[in-house]
């Protein structure tokens, strides 16, 4: 039989990422403090667009849509958050999803299995995504837990496990 295996991977649920946004927009058409300041959440191909009149009235859509990520269940770090700026008479912010872990992220997360994880667990980098192998199934979840401590600036999932 095969070693015990699971992957590591970083994608956004794209469901829960539109349910996100269609809150947000719901609660920015009814919010008194956004009414008359053209405020509004768009998608733009695969980036979200936040639009308002003044710059603190657009970084207020973002805290609002940054709300309701997180109460979807989504990570801040998987959102890629630009600086805001003028485009006329409004302001706006782009935003867009991180999906994938980017090569130099896998090879961060390489090198911190192989120095810090339990002997014989091998991690290995597949195009966008990890695998990681051991002998042991324990010595995988100690794993997974000494990556969820660790404070990596991208957002990270465990799928699957066999």
């Amino acid at each position: 039989m095969a070693d015990p295996t699971f992957d590591i991977v970083s994608k956004v649920d794209k469901m829960e990422a539109e349910n996100a946004v269609n809150q947000a927009q719901k609660e920015i058409a009814q919010r008194y403090d956004f009414k008359g300041v053209g405020a509004s959440i768009d998608w733009s191909g695969e980036k979200l667009l936040l639009k308002a009149s003044a710059e603190d009235r657009v970084k207020a859509v973002l805290e609002v849509l940054e709300a309701k990520f997180i109460k979807r269940g989504i990570g801040l770090r998987s959102l890629d958050t630009g600086e805001p700026y003028a485009s006329g008479k409004e302001y706006r912010i782009e935003v867009s999803l991180k999906n994938g872990i980017s090569s130099d992220d896998a090879k961060k997360v390489s090198k911190i299995i192989r120095d810090e994880a339990p002997k014989g667990v091998k991690s290995q980098i597949q195009g966008d995504e990890l695998r990681v192998t051991s002998k042991s199934r324990d010595d995988l979840q100690a794993v997974m837990a000494l990556l969820k401590g660790k404070d990596l600036d991208f957002a990270i999932q465990f799928v699957n496990f066999r």
